[in-house]
């Protein structure tokens, strides 16, 4: 091993590739937990700052399961590829690669301490249990069937329900079954027992559970950072994470659609989704949900109750929005995600983590999934349906697309409208803290 590394710093040839397998390491570790594109490049820049790699000898290209870098000097270029194996979302992953990096500038480590932190990031265990994760993952669909307007009842009902399709998904990972179709079993799940609920239990709003109790397979980050992809001209990124998420939806469907036609529902495209209280009702509902995704999003615990309360001030500002200003649903995403945006920009300094992990769980119980949901289950349905329910999926399908856009701007917005500034303040940390290095960068 001592050998090995004395041929790492002696060795050119090495020394570079070396620093290259770390810096795709860190692209890796990013795409494989969620991360957008825009983001992965700015962290994989950084990487190279610390290592003394001017930026101006840096290229990297951005694929959903690859990462291409190229770095030259002034003798030759070197190339290298990794693959993305894997596609979760782990906010706490990103927050600690996002502090390995800045650490690792502050306090000068050697590039073997920064390997092991890595390592140590990418070994850790989830921060909650799969108990854990069903019961937030639960809860999260029940809050989603109260924004819908189910009662109280409906709440437990779908709890429930999901808690269970969530575990038998946990069951096909387990058993090597393909992700398509473990998804399209856990809805099968979810949707069977819910619908065998309503000869058991008696709600006033019986088929709401039906709706919600599959929505925690909705893909919301893919569905962000796809749309944020292409906003970013990561457009080939953003096409693949669009189809993925299309083919998610799509094994959710197929799944729902079987445990419908079993349990012989036919109006599950007709359900009134009519909201209850929007100024009290709605909020703790949007406070429910996305501290119970947070769970499924693996959100560092310290900042769960900052993600709630996010939640529930984007879906009270929509609703207002909407109700009290007569502006569309996609208009009052816009501006009640974008609010939560810039109060996130403000509030990463206090929980030192990136912005992305308070807006973007804090944005999924805006993410319309039943509209792209109910789209697919139309076509999948397309024989048994009349023109106007197939007119009706279609505009819920365009309105979706418009409302995922409006969550993406939304998130972004401290990007696209401070850019500059916030580019700029984060170069000028980076140059403070290599100045301040005193052993040479070379060592």
């Amino acid at each position: 091993m001592q050998s090995s590394l004395e041929q790492v710093f002696k060795d050119p040839f090495y020394k570079i590739t070396y620093k290259m397998h770390l810096i795709l390491t860190v692209g890796r570790l990013l795409m494989e937990n969620g991360a957008d594109s825009d983001r992965t490049t700015r962290y994989i820049m950084r990487t190279a700052a610390y290592m003394g790699i001017p930026a101006e000898n840096v290229s990297c290209h951005i694929m959903y399961t690859s990462l291409l870098l190229n770095v030259k000097n002034e003798e030759r270029t070197y190339t290298e590829l990794t693959k993305c194996r894997k596609h979760n979302v782990s906010m706490t992953v990103l927050a600690a690669v996002s502090r390995v990096i800045w650490r690792a500038m502050r306090d000068n480590w050697s590039l073997e301490r920064f390997e092991k932190e890595l390592e140590t990031v990418e070994s850790r265990k989830n921060p909650y249990s799969n108990f854990a994760t069903a019961i937030g993952s639960s809860f999260a669909c029940g809050g989603s069937c109260l924004l819908f307007g189910g009662d109280f009842i409906a709440f437990f009902v779908t709890a429930v329900c999901a808690f269970f399709g969530f575990y038998a998904r946990i069951l096909c990972n387990k058993r090597g079954f393909n992700n398509y179709a473990g998804i399209a079993i856990a809805a099968f799940v979810a949707t069977s027992l819910a619908t065998l609920s309503q000869s058991v239990v008696h709600s006033a709003t019986p088929m709401h559970p039906i709706v919600a109790c599959a929505l925690f397979i909705v893909p919301g980050v893919p569905l962000i950072n796809a749309a944020d992809d292409m906003l970013n001209n990561f457009i080939m990124a953003g096409i693949t994470r669009a189809f993925h998420t299309v083919l998610i939806i799509g094994s959710m469907a197929f799944g729902t659609a079987i445990a419908l036609h079993l349990g012989r529902i036919t109006e599950f495209t007709t359900i009134s989704l009519s909201p209850g209280d929007i100024y009290i009702y709605h909020p703790i509902a949007a406070a429910i949900s996305a501290g119970g995704f947070s769970l499924l999003f693996n959100v560092p615990k310290r900042v769960l109750w900052a993600v709630s309360v996010g939640g529930a001030v984007a879906v009270l500002l929509r609703n207002i929005c909407m109700f009290d200003f007569g502006l569309s649903q996609a208009t009052g995403t816009l501006i009640g995600g974008g609010v939560v945006g810039i109060a996130a920009l403000s509030a990463i300094h206090r929980f030192h983590v990136p912005n992305v992990v308070l807006t973007t769980p804090s944005a999924i119980p805006l993410v319309p999934g039943i509209l792209l949901y109910r789209l697919l289950f139309t076509l999948l349905n397309i024989n048994d349906v009349s023109t106007d329910v197939l007119l009706g999926a279609l505009r819920n399908g365009i309105e979706a697309a418009t409302i995922i856009i409006s969550i993406a701007v939304s998130v972004a917005i401290p990007n696209i409208f401070w850019s500059r500034q916030i580019r700029k303040n984060k170069i000028a940390q980076e140059k403070k803290l290599l100045a301040s290095r005193f052993v040479d960068q070379e060592d």
